[in-house]
C-alpha cells in the first residue's frame, strides 16, 4: 500500500465525480491521497482491512443513501473522517442524516451535499 496523507473512499463507481472534484482541490495543494471503492455493506472486510492498513492522516468518505461508509470507518479508527452526502435520493438528505447523525464516541465531520471540494479543504485545515 502506497503513503498517502488522505485517503478519499467511495461505495461505488457511481460516486467516482465527486472524488474527482475531491482530488482536484487536492491536486492544486500539492497533497498526496488515493481513491479507493469499497462499499460497507459489499466489503465490510476489504474495507476494514483497508482501514487498519491505510497511513492516511485524513479519510474522507463519499456516500449516498444511507451513507454508512463514514460511520463505518469512524468507529474503525481514531483519525478525522470527513464525510460527504451524495444526491442521489431524496435530493440527498437521506445521505445528510445519516452522516451527521453518529452516536457519541464515533465522530464524523460533514460537508454540504456533494460538496467534495469542501472536504478537501476541511482536510487540509485539519492537516
Amino acid at each position: 500500500m502506497a503513503m498517502v496523507t488522505i485517503a478519499i473512499l467511495i461505495g461505488s463507481e457511481s460516486d467516482r465525480h465527486i472524488a474527482d472534484r475531491t482530488a482536484k482541490v487536492l491536486d492544486n495543494a500539492g497533497i498526496d491521497y488515493e481513491v479507493q471503492v469499497i462499499s460497507a455493506h459489499r466489503n465490510p472486510q476489504e474495507l476494514e482491512e483497508y482501514i487498519q492498513r491505510s497511513d492516511a492522516e485524513v479519510f474522507i468518505a463519499i456516500a449516498g443513501l444511507s451513507a454508512a461508509l463514514p460511520g463505518v470507518i469512524a468507529s474503525r479508527t481514531n483519525k478525522p473522517v470527513i464525510g460527504v452526502p451524495v444526491s442521489s435520493k431524496l435530493g440527498g438528505l437521506d445521505a445528510l442524516l445519516s452522516i451527521v447523525q453518529m452516536p457519541k464516541g464515533v465522530p464524523v465531520a460533514c460537508v454540504g451535499i456533494d460538496n467534495g471540494e469542501n472536504a478537501a479543504y476541511l482536510a487540509l485545515r485539519m492537516l
